[in-house]
């Protein structure tokens, strides 16, 4: 995918008249024929495929290897049908979602990393329930958001960083809640110009994450992380469809992302050595599991 900045992305639209998942398809291939254009289709229908399985074959009485993660979806999603919690239909079910989504990679099972593992339930969050609770959506729609979330992940990959080992979680759920903020602005159908500004909204949001997951692995706090990424980009796109613009471009607000990362110290970069994973419990946690895990290998 070509465009290295959103604003040339967004100029590529105006000069086109075309919409955005439209021009970072022809970006992407090689050549701009019938049958390359068949193919990257289908490939992004695959990886939406993948992505509905991973929630549809989420299986509650499955646990991680550390015990540490599983059942959590299942949890969620029978206290909304009692009633007792807030928010409606949609933001439940992404909640719910981001959850059996998470856990199932923790669980070894297979999942798209969208754009990475760790941060893989945001996207199919904001989009699976998306079109369960809104039937005036289309299966080709849901390719068509992919098609521009990757277009923003690509963006921010190629600025900054999509690595939690790199620039810290800001890197990998921030990405992930700004593709999915864009995807949602798109559904709405928000112009390009308002799927920048859900794009630098949510990765705003989310500044400064570190990256610092007990154990090493990525679980605590990772699978709940995937559902305030979900929950930041339903509320960023809708304050991009409410007119509410971003005074940072998104351009720059993805520089300040990396940057940011530079400076963030290697022990809240994904080594496990600070933040959440350095305290006592985090400590305790990664010892007993470790051992846990062991006995459970041999």
């Amino acid at each position: 995918m070509g465009f290295s900045s959103v604003a040339a992305w967004v100029a590529a639209c105006q000069e086109t008249q075309l919409p955005m998942w439209e021009v970072i398809l022809r970006q992407d291939l090689d050549q701009d024929t019938p049958e390359a254009r068949a193919a990257s289709l289908k490939q992004m229908k695959h990886m939406w495929e993948v992505m509905k399985n991973s929630a549809s074959q989420y299986q509650s009485e499955q646990r991680s290897y550390s015990g540490l993660v599983g059942g959590d979806g299942a949890r969620y999603a029978e206290a909304w049908a009692s009633g007792i919690l807030m928010g409606d239909c949609y933001w439940n079910a992404a909640i719910a979602t981001a959850l059996k989504v998470s856990e199932c990679n923790a669980c070894m099972k297979r999942i798209v990393a969208a754009p990475t593992a760790g941060s893989c339930g945001v996207i199919p969050a904001a989009l699976i329930p998306y079109l369960e609770c809104y039937p005036d959506t289309t299966e080709e729609d849901m390719v068509h958001a992919l098609y521009l979330a990757g277009g923003f992940g690509n963006i921010i990959a190629e600025r900054a960083s999509i690595s939690g080992a790199e620039a810290g979680c800001q890197a990998e759920m921030g990405a992930a809640s700004a593709m999915a903020a864009a995807a949602l602005t798109f559904l709405r159908g928000g112009t390009p110009e308002a799927c920048g500004n859900a794009c630098a909204i949510a990765l705003k949001n989310l500044l400064g994450l570190v990256c610092d997951p007990v154990a090493g692995l990525v679980e605590v706090p990772c699978v709940k992380r995937n559902v305030i990424g979900v929950v930041n980009a339903i509320s960023s796109a809708n304050l991009a469809m409410a007119g509410i613009t971003s005074r940072i471009p998104a351009d720059e607000v993805i520089d300040a992302m990396g940057e940011i990362g530079r400076h963030m110290p290697e022990s809240v970069r994904e080594t496990a050595q600070g933040g959440l994973a350095a305290t006592p419990t985090g400590q305790k946690i990664a010892e007993t599991g470790f051992e846990a895990t062991i006995r459970l290998i041999n």
